[in-house]
């Protein structure tokens, strides 16, 4: 991509253009930020706060030259839900702290030695199945979710009804939405969802009658416990990959190659100083947001200066307590239905890794690799115990890296 083919530079907007349009991308965003903290026990609110706070040091780090805005991680969803089942909140944030320092590592070495490296040590045959553990890992969570086993005041019948409507609400959004409504698929079944959920009679607004209007986020301080540092750092392996894809299609939106200016370095750098403040708030990890760059797409609104202002939109946002308490409203089984979506298409992701990558998977070495990093990731395995144990997604990673590392090339035609 050459800076000759470049989009022609946009006028300076008018105010009302630009908070107008900086509000749209953050409620483009809305939906799925909220998502990742109402499905793994952390605060909404703070999520709000730390996603425009992220988006910030983002813009920060790359001088206002990539139109992106950054929100909850969905990659680190299942991760974070074993982590504070196993050893706490703050322990959990200390963990994905860490993890937000290996982007940092890792933009370092970018910075000297180029990007040749992470392609080696990370091809498709080790980066797709390790997507596919963390979409698969906690399937059993959704479901349980689905079916109401987490809700002590919803039947199995209501329960069902509220997730398989929030669901079928959420694919026939994906699939045959337009404009902006195929943008929104998960806010759309969220919305539909609550609304039954309304009507059946089974929300429960104590929450939202005893929160006050304008309150402090409930900030939550990060701990550093080994064994959830150790269980975390490998899931920042999938993301910062993903990352590179980020980049390359913003960039083919924009027609500017972010990969040499700023430079990879630069945004990965960004990405993980953001995921790294997040955490020290007690939000999830950062990371570009996809469904902005669809509104980026369909509104030609290149000016990084509106992600700034959807940034701001959003920290104001974190200190009304009332919209908090009416997030956390939302029923089990509506948020159990989109996340049997969400898991199976996370899994997809890493699927479409390996079949675009073009690798005969039954090639003794590849079916070696993939296989192990399936089972032990999936299957519960664990090595050590105490404070050193490794397990799911840490495990499948390392196992798939040290087995791409030490086993022979594939022969010409496997």
């Amino acid at each position: 991509m050459s800076d000759s083919t470049a989009a022609p530079v946009e006028p300076s907007p008018s105010l009302p253009k630009t908070l107008l349009t900086g509000a749209q991308m953050l409620f483009v965003a809305f939906g799925a930020l909220v998502l990742v903290p109402l499905l793994t026990g952390l605060d909404p609110s703070v999520a709000l706060f730390t996603a425009g706070a992220g988006t910030l040091v983002f813009h920060a780090v790359t001088r206002q030259s990539v139109p992106v805005f950054l929100a909850s991680s969905f990659a680190f969803i299942a991760p974070i839900q074993g982590s504070v089942a196993s050893f706490g909140v703050s322990e959990t944030l200390g963990g994905l702290l860490a993890a937000g320092l290996v982007y940092v590592a890792m933009s370092q070495v970018v910075r000297v030695k180029g990007t040749d490296w992470l392609h080696r040590v990370l091809p498709a045959v080790v980066v797709g199945p390790v997507i596919m553990v963390i979409g698969l890992a906690l399937a059993p969570v959704a479901v349980d979710m689905a079916s109401g086993e987490t809700s002590e005041h919803i039947g199995y019948g209501q329960a069902i009804t509220l997730s398989m409507i929030s669901l079928m609400v959420t694919l026939v959004l994906a699939v045959f939405g337009r404009g902006l409504l195929r943008l929104i698929p998960i806010m759309g079944g969220i919305v539909v969802g609550y609304l039954l959920a309304l009507a059946m009679g089974v929300v429960d607004f104590s929450p939202v009658r005893e929160a006050s209007w304008v309150a402090l986020p409930s900030f939550t301080a990060p701990s550093f416990h080994w064994a959830a540092i150790l269980f975390m750092i490998p899931v920042a392996i999938a993301p910062a990959v993903e990352h590179i894809g980020d980049m390359v299609a913003i960039g083919s939106v924009t027609r500017k190659n972010y990969l040499e200016k700023p430079g990879l370095h630069r945004t990965l750098l960004g990405d993980g100083l953001a995921t790294s403040t997040a955490a020290l708030f007690g939000g999830p990890p950062n990371t570009t947001y996809s469904e902005v760059t669809g509104a980026v797409t369909l509104t030609r609104a290149f000016n990084p200066r509106y992600m700034i202002v959807a940034a701001c939109f959003a920290i104001l946002l974190a200190f009304v307590a009332k919209l908090g308490a009416v997030l956390q409203t939302i029923p089990g089984p509506v948020m159990g239905g989109i996340m049997v979506l969400l898991f199976g298409s996370i899994a997809v992701v890493g699927m479409n890794t390996l079949v675009r990558a073009g690798h005969s998977l039954t090639a003794p070495r590849n079916l070696v690799v993939v296989s192990l990093i399936l089972v032990f990731g999936i299957g519960g395995m664990q090595f050590g115990g105490g404070q050193f144990t490794l397990q799911g997604v840490s495990l499948a990673a390392v196992v798939g890296i040290v087995l791409n590392l030490i086993l022979p090339p594939a022969r010409e035609g496997e």
